[in-house]
């Protein structure tokens, strides 16, 4: 019994050293677990609206947890920011164009940050940084989304109800195409017609076949010695002789080009006035000018012939005209 009492203050100590042992190891195990013990740098993020994001909640980069939220506090006027303890290892693979948005952990887990994008030629993240953001859908936008959807869905089958109801009862065109015998009879001829049309369209495209195998064996044909076409495609003097002919019928239509030209130019020409033709086509002065001087020519004409017969009746003149008119005779 005494050696009992003597034993019991090492026994205690023994429990003792033993809830240390255990104390020590709980606070590593935790302190693996929130990654205590690691060296962190910090990041930030502005949100217009966390949805329910926690402080203490994780942070993921390509679905590797990388860090946790150390504070979350508002900013500006209606604005969150959240700061996040990010571990030192994954600073080389976080660059400043990378995003950052709301996650869930799981299907209805815990709220977290999830982090991505980014391009390997941006310069990489560095303590204090804020990264952009991305604000995604909240679960109360998409429960209200699936409200909206769910009434939709109600007024379509309400409606869906009625024009049943309606054809039930023979209201509307569509139920009389639906009860009408003669409509139905109609649909009836009309697809025995629709039948017939492509039966008919079938022996057309067996006619144009034949068609087609004619063609080709006429062309056959063509390229056989001692068809006429032949003859022209293979005979090199005949071939000369057209090439020749070609030849002075281009000449032919340069020369008339030409000339086509050449008058188009005489006529520009004509319709100017700085040459006679133009001046006697367009100058209503000139031509007025020539007018009269014609008529004074055509009554000079008339006068001089006049003078003429009276010297023929002169009686000085008159035995040379009449001798004149015998050499004549």
């Amino acid at each position: 019994m005494k050696a009992l009492k003597n034993n019991r203050p090492v026994i205690v100590g023994m429990f003792i050293l033993l809830g240390l042992l255990i104390l020590v190891m709980t606070v590593f195990t935790l302190g693996n677990q929130k990654k205590t013990f690691v060296r962190t740098f910090t990041l930030y993020a502005v949100f217009d609206n966390v949805g329910g994001l926690l402080k203490g909640g994780n942070v993921w980069l390509s679905g590797v947890k990388i860090g946790t939220i150390k504070k979350i506090s508002f900013y500006g006027d209606s604005k969150v920011i959240v700061t996040m303890n990010i571990e030192q290892d994954a600073e080389s693979y976080i660059h400043k164009n990378a995003k950052a948005k709301i996650g869930s952990d799981g299907l209805i887990g815990n709220k977290i940050v999830i982090i991505y994008g980014g391009d390997k030629s941006v310069p990489q993240v560095v303590k204090g940084d804020v990264l952009k953001v991305e604000n995604g859908i909240s679960t109360d936008d998409m429960l209200a989304t699936l409200q909206e959807n769910n009434k939709n869905i109600l007024q379509i089958t309400h409606d869906f109800k009625s024009i049943s109801k309606k054809i039930d009862n023979g209201e509307g065109a569509l139920a009389t195409l639906l009860n009408d015998p003669a409509i139905a009879n109609q649909l009836r001829a009309s697809t025995r017609n629709l039948q017939a049309t492509l039966i008919n369209l079938k022996a057309v495209s067996e006619g144009s076949k034949v068609v087609l195998a004619n063609l080709e064996g006429f062309s056959k044909k063509l390229v056989l010695p001692g068809n006429s076409v032949h003859d022209i495609a293979s005979d090199t003097i005949i071939y000369k002789s057209l090439k020749a002919t070609l030849a002075e019928l281009n000449d032919a239509s340069k020369s008339v080009t030409k000339f086509t030209e050449n008058l188009k130019i005489a006529s520009e020409k004509f319709g100017q006035k700085d040459n006679a033709v133009g001046v006697l086509l367009n100058d209503s002065e000139t031509a007025a000018t020539m007018k009269t001087t014609l008529k004074n020519l055509a009554s000079g004409s008339k006068k001089l012939d006049e003078d003429l017969e009276a010297l023929q009746h002169n009686f000085l003149l008159r035995r040379f005209f009449k001798k004149k008119a015998k050499n004549k005779l």
